[in-house]
C-alpha cells in the first residue's frame, strides 16, 4: 500500500504523461509602418526591439518559443514579415513550429500609434487571433503598456 501511494505521489502533476504540451510558435520581429509626415527615430527603432523581448516574454506561457536564427539570413532583405506574401508560414514550417506570430507599430503620428499583433496557424495558413490597439504617445511607456494591453486584454482575455 506505502508503495502504491509513493507510486501516486511522485506520478502526480510533474510526470511527463500529465504535462501540458504547449503548442510550438516562431516569433518574427516588430516592424515599423511610419504613415505619418514625420521621420522614424533611433529611439521608435530601440522601442521595435523592446517590443519583441516583451512579446516573447508574454508568449512564453502560452507556446513554446521557437529560435527563428536559423532563418534570419533569409530575412535579410525583409522590411516587414507581413509584407512577404506568406514568407512567414514557408519560414515557420521551416523551424518546425506550428504556429506563427508577428507586429507591427503603425506610427500615424507622433500622438497616434497602433500596435497590432497576428497569430496564424502555420498548417493552414489560417488566422488563429489578429487584434490592434490605439495608443497615445511616442514614449516608451506607451509602446509598452500597449502591448501588455494587447496581449492581455485582447489576445488572450482570460486565458
Amino acid at each position: 500500500m506505502k508503495v502504491l501511494l509513493l507510486a501516486c505521489a511522485l506520478a502526480g502533476p510533474f510526470s511527463p504523461a500529465v504535462a501540458k504540451t504547449l503548442p510550438t510558435v516562431a516569433v518574427f520581429e516588430f516592424a515599423l509602418t511610419n504613415t505619418s509626415l514625420a521621420a522614424s527615430t533611433p529611439e521608435e527603432l530601440a522601442r521595435l526591439q523592446r517590443l519583441d523581448q516583451q512579446l516573447r516574454d508574454g508568449l512564453r506561457d502560452r507556446f513554446e518559443l521557437i529560435d527563428i536564427g536559423p532563418v534570419r539570413d533569409r530575412l535579410a532583405g525583409v522590411d516587414s514579415i507581413r509584407g512577404c506574401n506568406g514568407c512567414e508560414l514557408d519560414l515557420a514550417r521551416q523551424l518546425g513550429a506550428q504556429q506563427v506570430a508577428y507586429g507591427w507599430v503603425q506610427k500615424v503620428s507622433n500622438l497616434i500609434l497602433n500596435v497590432n499583433l497576428v497569430v496564424e496557424d502555420v498548417s493552414t495558413g489560417r488566422t488563429l487571433r489578429a487584434e490592434s490597439v490605439d495608443i497615445r504617445s511616442n514614449t516608451d511607456e506607451s509602446w509598452s503598456r500597449g502591448l501588455r494591453y494587447l496581449l492581455n486584454e485582447r489576445m488572450f482575455r482570460g486565458e
